[in-house]
């Protein structure tokens, strides 16, 4: 799908894919409204204005910009009915959330999504279909259970089936089977616009019948025939709303991210930043006009797409599509039956369960599988906002585990041939022993101390011997490298043994030389490296064995340091120890 706006050339087939995609928004608004607990016409105001704020912005051309279950389930769980005025407060969720998402764009934040492991998505997504599901058996049943959390509600329901009605279920049940039935035929998409049209006819004359009453959206909202007028945010509940819509955001723009994945531009330009700004947009138009937040849709976006649509133009004829239904259909949307949405949202709970991908994570071992369950569990029985942080802070832990695990420690032996090969650190560092460490891995404050497990233990024996670690790639030491650093240098120096650093960074070399490490290890402990492979290495190596066969007392060993120093002094006489500046024959690992 190009980028621009309008193409006269495909005007025709994008305008079909646009009619397809509002007629099918309809009812799917509807019903995200029902299971944000809100105001069902307020789902449609979402998916409306959303979808056409966000079709301007967005970087990714095909992404369309609704509501989606997960973020339709955080909004349950935020309780907007206990303020005074939910409508007001629903509209300064979503312009916050907007806000926040928009934030995230221009600071360029969607590089941090590749933090949130696929582990920690799969456990959250796929409660979220179970929620979707539990949380639509009261009116796809007509058993309203007392219950406040989902998971007992369903528990109570089994516990009073008698009171179930026959009608309402009836009627659900009828709407899940022709949505399962007609998306298989030629109707594909329409199918579930029919089945639901289907099932509140049903509804309509199951009413007329005797005693028989089925909750229609006209019995729980007024749909005017009209589009809202604005309605400015309550600033006075920010606080309140920031956690639920820091939530929604983060859980909006990790779903959009797999839309931008799943269909992206033409050119192959990604632009996730402004994927960001795009649905920012779209949650504060659809704010601002009484709509649930919204975010990046795979669903629609896959049936715009597949219905033909070639640019943009197809997502904003869709938004007038659905303004045209509001403003000379209300009456009809007014007639729609509660338990036939309820229908359509179980059929959407069920899809968002993925058991081919739950298989590919528990054959992977049993780190990710616990992971897994324990996100799902918890966005079970706790309120999505929180669980959403709790997926993070796993997602996090779980990256820091995997990091710390990867880094390894090798010894490069030198040869008088000057060959090198690596084998394993010794355990303890011997006497006059000149032994060169290269780590394997990323090197920061979780993996210093596995670092320093790594190195060799010291000993009363580990007098006059040298150990060179060899830092490549290393950009930041940080506190707690530098802490390790520090305490083994100074460790070494009581046995009469020296530390000395290679590495290939400029930054690294400026915070030796501001926290004092520098200090510890000796003004000449340090080679910097360029892009000659090993050569600053066996400067070091060759330094350390001149040191090493001066063979002087204990007590000597301070001016022999310091004569050793010399050597290399003398060839680094020009260097400032506050620039990093050093001499070309140090200048390469």
């Amino acid at each position: 799908m190009p980028s621009q706006l309008f193409d006269r050339r495909t005007a025709r087939r994008d305008a079909a894919a646009g009619v397809v995609l509002g007629i099918e928004s309809v009812p799917d608004g509807l019903a995200s409204g029902l299971l944000a607990g809100v105001n069902p016409v307020a789902g449609l105001y979402g998916y409306l204005f959303g979808l056409a704020g966000g079709a301007l912005f967005t970087g990714t051309a095909a992404m369309a910009v609704q509501g989606t279950g997960a973020m339709a389930i955080i909004v349950a769980d935020v309780g907007l009915n206990s303020y005074d005025d939910p409508a007001r407060a629903l509209a300064t969720l979503s312009v916050l959330t907007g806000v926040i998402m928009i934030a995230a764009g221009l600071l360029g934040l969607g590089r941090l999504l590749r933090f949130v492991s696929n582990s920690v998505m799969t456990g959250f997504i796929t409660a979220v279909g179970i929620n979707i599901v539990l949380g639509q058996l009261d009116d796809f049943t007509g058993y309203d259970a007392e219950a406040d959390n989902r998971v007992l509600g369903a528990v109570e329901l089994l516990g009073h089936l008698r009171e179930v009605d026959r009608a309402s279920l009836a009627v659900g049940l009828a709407t899940v089977i022709g949505i399962v039935a007609l998306q298989r035929t030629r109707l594909g998409a329409m199918g579930l616009v029919v089945a639901v049209a289907a099932g509140s006819l049903l509804a309509a004359a199951l009413n007329g019948l005797g005693d028989l009453s089925v909750e229609m959206v006209a019995d729980v909202a007024d749909v005017p025939s009209s589009l809202p007028l604005p309605l400015l945010p309550d600033l006075s509940t920010t606080i309140d709303l920031l956690l639920p819509a820091a939530s929604l955001a983060f859980v909006g723009l990790v779903q959009g991210a797999g839309v931008s994945a799943g269909f992206p531009n033409p050119d192959g330009v990604a632009n996730p930043s402004r994927d960001f700004v795009g649905q920012g947009v779209g949650n504060v138009v659809s704010g601002v006009f009484r709509g649930t937040p919204v975010g990046g849709s795979m669903s629609a976006t896959s049936l715009v797409v597949g219905a033909g649509a070639r640019n943009r133009f197809a997502l904003l004829v869709a938004a007038v599509v659905m303004a045209l239904v509001i403003v000379l259909l209300g009456g009809v949307v007014e007639h729609v039956a509660m338990p036939a949405l309820a229908g359509l949202l179980i059929v959407v709970g069920v899809g968002t369960v993925k058991p081919a991908k739950i298989l590919a994570i528990a054959r992977t071992g049993p780190v990710p599988l616990t992971v897994m369950l324990t996100t799902l569990v918890l966005t079970l029985l706790m309120p999505l906002q929180y669980a959403v942080l709790v997926g993070v802070g796993l997602s996090v832990l779980l990256f820091v585990m995997g990091q710390s695990s990867r880094l390894v420690t090798r010894r490069l032996v030198i040869g008088d041939d000057g060959t090198v090969m690596e084998t394993e650190p010794p355990p303890r560092l011997g006497a006059g022993e000149i032994v060169v460490l290269q780590p394997y891995g990323p090197i920061f404050f979780a993996t210093a101390s596995v670092l320093r497990n790594q190195m060799p233990e010291l000993t009363d024996e580990s007098r006059r011997s040298v150990v060179i670690l060899r830092l490549r790639g290393a950009d930041d030491a940080g506190a707690t490298l530098l802490d390790v650093l520090t305490a083994y240098a100074a460790a070494l120096a009581e046995l009469d043994s020296r530390l000395l650093i290679v590495t290939d960074n400029d930054r690294l070399v400026r915070q030796l030389h501001r926290t004092g490490t520098i200090g510890v290890l000796g003004s000449d402990a340090v080679y910097q490296g360029t892009a000659v492979i090993l050569e600053a290495t066996r400067q070091a190596y060759d330094d350390a064995k001149a040191w090493v066969a001066q063979g002087v007392d204990p007590d000597e060993a301070p001016a022999a340091i310091d004569r050793a120093g010399d050597r290399a002094a003398g060839r680094a006489k020009d260097r400032d120890p506050h620039r990093g500046d050093w001499p070309p024959d140090q200048m390469a690992l």
